[in-house]
């Protein structure tokens, strides 16, 4: 029998009516920020050079002072979309997650057909390219420099689907609270992990949790309260969170089904000591 494919939230797009109120839950602190799906509308997507039949939603991007080691888009190809060279700087590493629809990804020669919950990590400096189908396609796609150390060597190509992938347990949580990895734990060459979270219904993130790692979180199922620094905030799927190293966070899935979440974290390097 054949996997269910779990859904995966996306942008609104499109406009809200006139009749619409301005309020709404986007954050923007010190500490933290809360981009909510609905403000991912027509008018504040991008585009890149290099590209056909593509525009993107820019969700994270390197600030002083703020989350500073990533670059995080959610891009939509139209059909026969795509590019040819989509990285200009060989120094970047990239990680691709797809949502919806299908994208040919050719890397360093191999082809590879991702569709809904395909994942793919490409090693700074190699080259690759995204052609899409007949449908519109989404994919989330993270850029990040890669910190090179003496005596490692670049990570290997990683193609694969999370359907394939059993989530890990976290210890004392009785499966409340799991999580699936992309990328192994135990291998120095990576100083970025992409994984998805999944909590059941009633589970937590039970303390709160403050270290260097920065963050990025965008939830594709299910409801949660999220306490972010001192503040509690309620997100949902297609909403973001990007998170600065030290800001605490926990939460609370609040059901009906799970609460999951693609998780950005930078992993296994110093800290810079700036000259």
């Amino acid at each position: 029998m054949t996997a269910k494919t779990p859904p995966y939230a996306g942008p609104f797009a499109g406009l809200p009516p006139q009749t619409d109120l301005t309020t709404d839950t986007a954050i923007f602190t010190e500490a933290y920020a809360v981009i909510p799906a609905s403000t991912m509308r027509d008018i504040v997507t991008s585009f890149l050079p290099g590209w056909t039949g593509m525009r993107m939603w820019m969700i994270a991007r390197p600030l002083s002072g703020f989350a500073e080691t990533f670059s995080q888009y959610v891009v939509e190809l139209a059909p026969q979309g795509g590019s040819d060279r989509p990285e200009d700087d060989a120094g970047v590493q990239a990680a691709i997650f797809v949502t919806d629809g299908a994208v040919t990804l050719t890397i360093d020669g191999q082809t590879h057909e991702l569709v809904p919950g395909g994942f793919a990590y490409i090693p700074a400096g190699m080259a690759w390219s995204v052609r899409n189908g007949a449908e519109t396609s989404r994919f989330h796609w993270w850029r990040k420099r890669w910190q090179a150390v003496e005596g490692l060597e670049k990570p290997q190509v990683i193609v694969a689907n999370e359907r394939d992938i059993a989530p890990v347990p976290m210890p004392d949580t009785n499966g409340a609270w799991a999580t699936t990895r992309f990328m192994d734990p135990a291998d120095m060459r990576h100083d970025m992990h992409i994984t998805i979270v999944t909590l059941k219904p009633g589970g937590s993130i039970p303390f709160a949790e403050t270290h260097v790692m920065e963050h990025g979180l965008y939830v594709i199922e299910g409801k949660a309260v999220y306490r972010l620094n001192r503040d509690w905030v309620e997100v949902g799927p297609g909403d973001f969170m990007w998170l600065r190293a030290f800001c605490p966070q926990s939460c609370y899935a609040g059901g009906p089904g799970n609460f999951r979440y693609l998780l950005y974290k930078d992993v296994n390097r110093h800290a810079p000591i700036w000259k």
